[in-house]
């Protein structure tokens, strides 16, 4: 479920929301810790807090599993008819101590997919595109092109290769990290690659599959990806600082993010790295009050018919059969938790809504570097649901 690579010498791993995912400690994490939550801005502030003693669990659950995964800074914003819970965690730049605050900027990575995709379904509400059409419609040279469907694209169902396993392209990006990627040289690295199943027989997390989407949406509305999602998604829902940036440009405030995807696998600043690579995929930047917007729109299907959000909510196990928990259309369910999760150098998110409980929980940590094979984002959002919603946990895993 992320666009999260590691240095060439080691391969390319991609998470996925199918696939077992860890996170582990580090020396950073106790010093992180030494500047403490920090409070809501306005436009976050609760009407009404959690009880105190559940805020107070959160508190120290937070602060543990920062410590154990690693983690320089975090935001976690907690809504629903409980109460809100709004904190910064720890320092947004490790070398000044600059507290972390909860009205950052940050790269929301394959959240991105969720935008996209929804993109999409509101093209097939408006009977401009059908969801079972395929891809050689819209985009011409893509293998099988006539075989693989828009929904199959959707639902990581298309078997075709994920164009950041490409050795190459891992190279390419980690010698000059300012370099801009166009859609067609990310299909090019895929495209070289063999397809790992036929269309529609299996599950692989692939962000080939959204860089195709975000060229069908370009193709339908002759549009820029940014500014149609600007117009028709993010916008009717009033969620102004959510973009799609076309370089490196990142609004401020921003914390650092750190990460170990460089060529020589140390430990370097990813913050001003250009995500073109991750366009349709993962490129995004946001806020907490902006995705604490989308996430019940996003699971609640504000932008879409009920028929069509009935659709995006059909997900499918690792094999690719029906299960009433996995991968849908670009968004996904665990533990009853629906949303996505989102990872690129530097930074990872998490942003889930559970409809049993009308909450949602958005999370940004300024790390993306896995300790003990587990990821930072993954962990903290565990530790948090666990003490949340006990018997609604978001864990991955086989």
């Amino acid at each position: 479920m992320s666009l999260r690579l590691q240095p060439v010498v080691l391969g390319v791993v991609m998470g996925t929301v199918l696939a077992a995912s860890g996170c582990g400690a580090g020396s950073d994490g106790a010093e992180a810790l030494s500047t403490r939550r920090g409070e809501a801005t306005s436009s976050a502030a609760p009407a009404a807090t959690l009880p105190t003693e559940l805020t107070d669990r959160l508190d120290r659950t937070i602060e543990q599993a920062m410590i154990d995964a690693a983690i320089p800074g975090a935001v976690i914003g907690i809504r629903g008819p409980r109460g809100d819970y709004v904190r910064a965690f720890g320092v947004a730049d490790k070398k000044t101590r600059a507290p972390m605050k909860v009205d950052v900027f940050t790269r929301i990575g394959s959240q991105t997919k969720t935008f996209t995709v929804t993109a999409v379904l509101r093209l097939a509400d408006q009977g401009r595109l059908g969801l079972d059409d395929p891809i050689s419609g819209f985009v011409s040279g893509v293998p099988r092109g006539d075989e693989i469907t828009l929904r199959e694209l959707a639902r990581m169902q298309s078997g075709l290769a994920n164009y950041t396993n490409h050795p190459q392209f891992v190279r390419d990006l980690y010698s000059d990290p300012q370099r801009r990627f166009t859609p067609q040289e990310l299909l090019d690295f895929a495209f070289s690659q063999p397809a790992s199943f036929a269309p529609g027989d299996g599950f692989e997390y692939s962000n080939t599959n959204t860089v195709l989407l975000g060229l069908v949406v370009e193709s339908v509305t002759g549009r820029p990806l940014a500014d149609h999602l600007r117009d028709h998604v993010s916008g009717p829902l009033g969620m102004s600082d959510t973009t799609l940036p076309s370089d490196s440009e990142f609004p401020k405030p921003h914390a650092a993010g750190y990460t170990r995807q460089s060529l020589d696998g140390g430990e370097t600043t990813a913050t001003d790295w250009n995500p073109s690579w991750a366009w349709a995929a993962g490129a995004m930047i946001s806020t907490l009050h902006d995705m604490q917007i989308w996430a019940p729109a996003l699971a609640n299907g504000a932008l879409l018919t009920r028929e069509m959000q009935q659709q995006r909510l059909q997900t499918v196990d690792r094999f690719g059969d029906p299960a009433p928990t996995g991968y849908g259309l670009g968004v996904f369910n665990l533990g009853g938790w629906i949303g996505h999760n989102g990872s690129l150098p530097g930074y990872q998110t998490v942003s889930v809504f559970l409809p049993e409980e009308q909450t949602s929980l958005v999370l940004f940590v300024n790390t993306d570097i896995p300790v003990d094979g587990a990821d930072p984002g993954t962990v903290l959002a565990t530790a948090v649901t666990t003490e949340l919603s006990p018997g609604h946990v978001y864990a991955m895993g086989d």
